[in-house]
């Protein structure tokens, strides 16, 4: 039976590490990963967590099962994080450990698909793996145009968007950090926004993956706080896998907000239902990692200058490449208003195939960058290639 299986195509974004490895050119630049790295090139693991393994290691006395939802202690130490000075909404909001925010989000799409919901809408371009698990799951995938040519969200597509949707619908929205456009929607777009799923059947499913990587971990949050305070349903997809720097550890939460704490009890049933069926318990060693720093004083602040440091030199990289303004037919003024590791350029696939044949400058075929893989040294290099490209 297994001989009906067709072949599938290679991951392009795994393609691409293989050919930039492959390169032997000393100078050459890869914004395609999208994993955070230093102005040296590393994606190093955090001091914080170290110093929490150093401890876990030294004082875990068991390796015994947690059930399929995960380290409690930690879905609840982030919570406060993620949701602000009143976390619970009074007992309105709870939630269990996932692998990752992928883990996260395919479990948020199933509990939909659970509760009746047929259609996801969802700007575009969005994350690949968002279609891909809506696909997955038998899901009718709705799009609409999430941004303008001016790099500013579309906000009058999401808003039509929603005037359209009904009973049985779901939308999908990042939080922050849009990946792959960098653009958000402002606090104000959020309020409107807010204000229309509050009287709306929809259920809002919010992409959280990237908090405190665009203006901090309170800023990044306004969307998502708004919405528990005035929707009576929500799921909020939260990894820890980037402003912890746990990728491979594959950290995720996802939270449920609920009419009340009898509606979260249901709800949270069917998730660990639906997780034990999928992967029946979450991977533990990151989440307790994570656990240790919030319920630590000295790490958390340690954990928070080093969250800083990143945001800051990701503000600086996207604030140099604007000064760098119109480039031919591409304008990186955008990009200094934009938020987060990604960005996306208007170029053609000819464009990005010379930009890596002649240039050595590896990037997605969509034009995403990873704004994280430029340096102060590399800078130059890169916006006289898209000059010579774009010109």
């Amino acid at each position: 039976m297994l001989d009906r299986l067709e072949q599938q195509p290679a991951d392009a974004l795994l393609a691409l590490i293989k050919l930039h490895d492959a390169d032997p050119r000393a100078d050459k630049i890869d914004l395609g990963v999208g994993v955070y790295r230093t102005g040296d090139g590393a994606t190093p693991v955090f001091e914080a967590i170290k110093a929490a393994e150093r401890k876990l290691v030294a004082e875990q006395d068991t390796k015994a099962y947690l059930g399929p939802e995960g380290d409690m202690g930690f879905v609840h130490s982030l919570m406060p994080y993620v949701f602000g000075s009143n976390p619970t909404r009074g007992g309105r909001i709870d939630g269990m450990q996932t692998p990752g925010g992928t883990g996260a989000v395919r479990l948020a799409l199933a509990l939909a698909k659970k509760a009746g919901v047929t259609r996801v809408l969802m700007g575009t371009p969005s994350w690949p793996n968002h279609a891909q698990i809506v696909k997955d799951l038998g899901l009718e995938l709705a799009g609409f145009n999430h941004a303008a040519e001016d790099g500013t969200p579309d906000f009058a597509a999401l808003k039509a968007a929603l005037a359209g949707a009904g009973e049985g619908d779901a939308v999908m929205l990042h939080g922050a950090c849009h990946n792959p456009t960098g653009i958000d929607y402002t606090p104000d777009q959020w309020d409107e926004i807010v204000a229309i799923l509050a009287d709306s059947p929809v259920l809002p499913i919010v992409d959280l993956a990237y908090q405190g990587l665009g203006y901090g971990m309170d800023e990044d949050a306004y969307g998502v706080r708004k919405l528990v305070d005035a929707v009576p349903e929500a799921m909020i997809a939260q990894s820890c896998d980037k402003n912890f720097g746990l990728y491979r550890d594959r950290v995720g939460a996802l939270y449920v907000l609920g009419k009340d704490a009898g509606d979260i009890e249901r709800i949270l049933s069917n998730g660990h239902a639906l997780a034990r069926a999928a992967w029946s318990m979450p991977p533990d060693h990151g989440a307790a990692a994570v656990r240790l720093v919030l319920r630590d004083a000295d790490l958390t602040a340690r954990w928070l200058a080093e969250l800083e440091q990143m945001r800051t030199r990701i503000r600086q990289v996207r604030e140099a490449l604007a000064g760098a303004g119109q480039l031919g037919s591409v304008d990186l003024a955008p990009l200094a208003r934009q938020s987060g590791m990604f960005a996306m350029l208007p170029l053609s696939k000819e464009q990005i195939e010379a930009l890596r044949a002649d240039y050595g400058i590896y990037m997605a075929g969509s034009g995403r960058i990873n704004i994280a893989g430029l340096t102060t040294d590399n800078i130059p290099k890169f916006t006289a290639a898209i000059a010579a490209v774009a010109g």
